[in-house]
């Protein structure tokens, strides 16, 4: 790859690592091009060599970070998952967290391409907490669903002791 195209894709990479942390960190209305921009370093005005759209950053950032293993377990100990989930850390760190818990209600209301690219993960991350069998799978589905409203609720609280509760509750019900 030539140096110019070298550069062009460690500039991607940095506008869509930016945009993947400030949309978890602020939803995706709460962001803008520019500041997604600023964040990776690059001016504004080079955004349209890069995407067409915020919508297609969006889809591509969220993709990547799934990828990457933001909110994603590659292989099955849901109780060790929920360990580390549950935490004061990943609740007060929204930009390096779970794209479900931070963009999944906003998402939901997203074009279906957007919604697509989530849809796909689930059932990725579904499969492999699972293992395969439908009760494992149904087990799977309700730890998880579990978890993420754990984490939004205890988002959502203002007052640390009951967010603390929701967590420690959560984890108590998952049998952490």
């Amino acid at each position: 790859m030539g140096t110019s195209q070298q550069q062009k894709a460690q500039s991607r990479k940095a506008i869509v690592d930016a945009a993947a942390h400030l949309f978890r960190e602020r939803g995706v209305d709460g962001v803008s091009v520019a500041q997604v921009m600023d964040a990776a370093g690059l001016t504004h005005g080079g955004f349209p060599r890069h995407f067409a759209s915020k919508q297609e950053l969006l889809n591509e950032a969220l993709a990547d970070a799934l990828a990457n293993g933001d909110g994603f377990v590659p292989a099955g100990d849901i109780m060790a998952f929920a360990s580390q989930y549950l935490t004061k850390q990943h609740r007060d760190n929204p930009g390096h967290g779970c794209v479900y818990a931070t963009l999944g209600t906003e998402i939901s209301r997203g074009p279906a391409e957007t919604r697509h690219v989530l849809s796909e993960m689930i059932q990725k991350q579904v499969d492999a907490f699972a293992g395969g069998g439908k009760e494992e799978s149904t087990k799977a589905i309700g730890s998880w669903a579990a978890m993420i409203g754990g984490l939004i609720l205890a988002r959502v609280a203002d007052n640390e002791a009951l967010s603390e509760e929701i967590l420690q509750a959560t984890r108590d019900f998952l049998g952490v």
